[in-house]
């Protein structure tokens, strides 16, 4: 075993080390070395050790990689829980909120994106992508405001440059006020990734590109925005398979089941990912996983919009990677990757038996499932040496942990809730002893609470 001389970061006597690596390796009473922003070493009690410029004290502790987030909305923080828009499926949710996202701006992308990226940091999250498809004229760049939360909270980030191009008049579902045109969407997308697309290794951030949903943008957009991606080498992501009524528009409007509609605009390819993925039919499965494309499971998100199970266990069987996305914060509320992988973990149980998922396959999920979506396998979501140095120190002390470590994964998933110790991206802390680092986070949530209270009652 190599070990660096001197670490800048070293987690010690953890009670367990869940690498989740190739060889998925537990190491009791392990160690984790973080050098130049990646894993320099990991060993166990009886391994030499590196000094180290920051030691973190594990005993007690669970150690993870950092957990990947594949499908938000960091902006929908800004009307979390919103009463009118709760108590139907999704078109009708969507249509409700649409007129106060028109009022979106830089102030409230950053803001949302701070606070958002702050809450899922303190479960967990060490990268999070982010799905911003409302662009209303005259709102300023969103995605680089986004950027720059990220950056000044050290999270690594991978928003995507979502659009919508289909309103109402064109029958589509938004209002005109949040739509813009192709050539405009696409315009802009080439602009982003050669302003933001850092491809280097353990970058901090990159951009994909999005069109929002069958229902929202138009089929040109589509194909076009395919070869973009591939012409910029740069990854894809969409709404797909959410709802039944997803699957009657597209019938209706394309004489194509959501699936079919994919493959016809040239989006059946291991660069893209799907949010959802809720209703494939069994041959549906079969097609995504032989063509590698990703899925972003949202448990919570389902369930409160009423959406349906989808069909994790499949999916992963026929060879689609699967991660975790904590979707909005308008329908899931609680941007919390924890929660996520214990009722993905739930949902697996009720589907197919209690021992058809366990809560090592929702560890693996909510990390190597989620870097393989975001097309970063190896750089993320794994502890292994030349690994990103993300992640995450779990206490499993006090009373919802007595009796419970015989198996410390088992008791993380299962006798929560539970939130971060400390997290770590990069070899730096950005939660310790479970508060942020940065020192901006009581202003920002007071520039959240004006901007939130102004975007509901309509300014």
């Amino acid at each position: 075993m190599d070990i660096p001389a001197r670490a800048d970061l070293l987690v010690t006597d953890a009670e367990l080390v869940a690498t989740v690596d190739d060889a998925r390796r537990e190491i009791a009473g392990g160690w984790v070395a973080v050098t130049d922003g990646a894993v320099s070493g990991l060993g166990g009690p009886g391994d030499p050790r590196p000094d180290a410029v920051t030691t973190i004290d594990g005993r007690g502790c669970l150690v993870t990689p950092g957990l990947v987030n594949t499908h938000h909305h960091l902006y929908q923080n800004l009307t979390r829980a919103f009463a009118p828009a709760l108590t139907g499926g999704l078109f009708d949710w969507l249509v409700t909120l649409y007129p106060l996202w028109a009022r979106l701006d830089e102030e409230a992308a950053y803001v949302s994106a701070y606070v958002g990226l702050t809450e899922l940091a303190m479960g967990g999250c060490t990268t999070s992508t982010d799905h911003l498809y409302v662009h209303p004229r005259g709102a300023g760049d969103l995605i680089a405001a986004e950027v720059a939360a990220a950056r000044d909270l050290g999270i690594r980030f991978h928003p995507t440059r979502g659009s919508m191009s289909l309103s109402v008049k064109d029958g589509g579902l938004p209002p005109d006020s949040v739509v813009q045109d192709d050539d405009e969407i696409l315009a802009d997308s080439q602009r982003l990734v050669e302003a933001l697309h850092d491809r280097s290794p353990l970058a901090m951030t990159r951009i994909a590109l999005a069109p929002c949903s069958p229902f929202s943008v138009s089929t040109e957009l589509m194909t076009r925005t395919a070869e973009l991606a591939a012409r910029l080498d740069v990854r894809l992501h969409t709404h797909l398979c959410e709802t039944q009524d997803e699957d009657a528009f597209c019938l209706e409007t394309f004489g194509r089941r959501p699936v079919d509609y994919l493959a016809d605009v040239g989006w059946m390819t291991d660069r893209t990912w799907l949010a959802h993925v809720v209703w494939p039919s069994p041959e549906e499965v079969t097609r995504l996983g032989a063509a590698g494309v990703g899925a972003a499971h949202c448990p919570s998100s389902n369930m409160i919009l009423g959406s349906g199970l989808s069909p994790v266990a499949e999916l992963r069987a026929a060879g689609a990677p699967v991660g975790l996305g904590v979707d909005g914060s308008a329908s899931a509320d609680s941007a919390s990757l924890w929660l996520e992988a214990r009722t993905a973990m739930l949902q697996g149980k009720l589907r197919h038996g209690a021992g058809a998922m366990s809560a090592r396959d929702a560890l693996e999920m909510a990390t190597r499932g989620g870097a393989a979506c975001l097309g970063r396998t190896g750089e993320v979501g794994e502890l292994s040496v030349g690994a990103g140095g993300d992640l995450v120190v779990w206490s499993l002390e006090g009373p919802r942990f007595a009796g419970a470590l015989s198996d410390p994964v088992e008791a993380w998933l299962r006798c929560g809730p539970v939130s971060a110790r400390d997290t770590v991206v990069g070899g730096r802390l950005v939660v310790e002893d479970g508060r942020p680092v940065h020192a901006g986070l009581d202003e920002q949530l007071a520039v959240h609470r004006r901007v939130s209270a102004a975007m509901q009652r309509g300014r």
